[in-house]
């Protein structure tokens, strides 16, 4: 099903940098009126004001829609979920009701089980596993009853397989995999169009995971945000359910299939249980 992007409201979490702004902007420039929300207030203003400055002729808006509000910043913890609802709740009374959301926020600490603390840990699964849940129940019930929208979930790479060093991240990433993976067949079983994307990229430069390397980059390159955002918007509209990046590991991931001395030595061999080793992480 095609889902184009004109005249929708989009909520984006963690808009305030790295890919969930490029998805806002890109969004934006697409015809829709965007939603960010991120932790960080002021960096979350700093998108919306570039929006703002982009005007009408960018976001394809018709000189009659020039008038219209085309983005709202939000300070938002989503891992708060009153904060969540009551958020939501001003931003559709603003907006209108959203259409796409996007579970994009996340967190990563690099450490090992034994080195990260009890904090840490659960402060990851609080944003990556647990704010979804709080975000998407803000909105689903809207879409439910308009029978429209799309639930966008920015998962990884290691939410298909476990990679040293993300014993957090890795298995915060695979509850949201399991997260979108039901959603969809429970939209199914209720005859709702309503749809779900799951987006699981390899590491993205954006400073998120500063450090990591790739023992074959010509097999498991670090991806340029740019070209991951604009993949995952063209993703959104196409109606595809599943995104993975770069999309010729696929096949890889029968590897989970095979006795496990067996697959983690494939996993070893291309360099992926290494690739943490010089981890620092956006500083």
């Amino acid at each position: 099903m095609q889902r184009p992007l004109h005249d929708t409201t989009v909520l984006v979490t963690g808009a305030g940098s790295g890919i969930g702004r490029l998805l806002a902007l890109g969004a934006a420039a697409r015809g829709a009126r965007v939603v960010l929300w991120d932790l960080d207030g002021p960096a979350a203003d700093a998108v919306a004001s570039e929006i703002t400055a982009a005007g009408p002729t960018a976001s394809g808006l018709t000189s009659s829609e020039e008038g219209d509000v085309r983005a709202l910043a939000q300070t938002v913890d989503v891992t708060d979920a009153d904060a969540v609802r009551a958020a939501a709740r001003e931003a559709e009374a603003t907006l209108g009701p959203v259409d796409v959301v996007v579970n994009n926020a996340g967190v990563v600490t690099g450490e090992r089980l034994t080195e990260a603390t009890d904090e840490q840990i659960r402060r990851t699964y609080e944003v990556n596993a647990l704010a979804p849940y709080w975000v998407t129940r803000a909105v689903l019930p809207g879409m439910l009853e308009r029978r429209r929208g799309l639930v966008v979930t920015i998962a990884s790479l290691a939410g298909m397989v476990g990679v040293s060093q993300q014993t957090d991240y890795s298995g915060s990433k695979h509850a949201a995999v399991g997260f979108t993976d039901s959603l969809r067949n429970e939209l199914h079983e209720l005859g709702s169009p309503v749809g779900t994307l799951l987006v699981c990229p390899y590491y993205i430069s954006t400073g998120m995971f500063e450090g990591v390397t790739s023992r074959f980059s010509a097999v498991l390159p670090i991806l340029e945000p740019e070209d991951v955002a604009r993949r995952v918007l063209d993703a959104m509209e196409s109606g595809r359910e599943r995104l993975v990046l770069p999309g010729h590991v696929v096949p890889a991931l029968a590897a989970r299939a095979l006795p496990v001395r067996v697959g983690d030595a494939a996993l070893r061999l291309m360099g992926v249980q290494e690739s943490m080793r010089g981890f620092t992480g956006r500083r």
